[in-house]
């Protein structure tokens, strides 16, 4: 909580690029706050007696910065797919994987942001991205197409761009049951409402999100995690992963 009305003070007074320059060594000092041995953050790998815990529930690593979700994806990337000489696309990035990833060996590391809200390399509109077929071995589109309103689109586009037996990797907010979508919600409060997010257009349940992808032509597996509450690396206690292969 404090560290939220600190940021919002931060953040009124201090220019963003001025804090992008200067977010390491104002992390650094903050850390240290935080430095103990209970927790550790997997992604920068600092031990810590806790994570920054947000009003939602998100724990934040107070070194490198990365969400729960965050570390859940970086466990995944380590574990499975990332190697030497792969392209990888990688959508509207954290600022905290986006750092680790950039200096990972031997990747072909592309960042896309289309609204310039988060620091890339490109500004592809997902649903039109100007890249050859067949250009990625890994697309990363992480909390990306509950935004999207022709998400169908998208779909077809990641496909196309991502080469055989490449990979996307998935994720969304869920709700049980069927996917919830009105295209008659246009106002942010109806879509905060409905979808939880002003600029949400939708939410998906998992098993819909799956079909989806299938009918878009991808082989799709879905990966459920189940973690002990103040787990050791900050982790959801629940949260589901889609892996999409072409």
């Amino acid at each position: 909580m404090i560290y939220e009305k600190i940021k919002k003070i931060i953040n009124s007074v201090i220019p963003r690029k001025v804090l992008t320059k200067y977010e390491s060594i104002l992390r650094y000092f903050y850390y240290q706050l935080y430095r103990g041995k209970r927790f550790q953050c997997n992604v920068c790998n600092k031990k810590l007696r806790e994570f920054i815990s947000l009003k939602s529930g998100e724990k934040l690593c107070p070194f490198c910065g990365s969400s729960s979700r965050n570390r859940r994806l970086w466990k995944i990337l380590v574990s499975d797919f990332l190697k030497s000489d792969i392209r990888i696309l990688h959508f509207s990035p954290s600022r905290s994987l986006k750092r680790f990833l950039s200096k990972y060996p031997s990747l072909n590391y592309i960042t896309s942001d289309f609204m310039g809200e988060f620091d890339a390399d490109k500004h592809y509109n997902i649903t039109d991205i100007s890249e050859s077929d067949n250009t990625f071995d890994l697309i990363i589109c992480y909390h990306i197409l509950e935004h999207i309103e022709d998400d169908r689109e998208a779909m077809n586009e990641l496909y196309r761009v991502l080469k055989n037996g490449g990979n996307c990797i998935i994720q969304t907010p869920f709700k049980d049951g069927e996917i919830y979508e009105n295209d008659k919600i246009k106002t942010a409060e109806d879509r905060l409402k409905y979808f939880g997010q002003e600029d949400h257009v939708r939410i998906y349940s998992v098993d819909g999100l799956k079909e989806r992808l299938a009918n878009t032509g991808f082989e799709v597996k879905v990966n459920k995690f189940n973690e002990e509450k103040n787990n050791y690396n900050g982790l959801s206690e629940e949260e589901s992963v889609l892996i999409a292969r072409k």
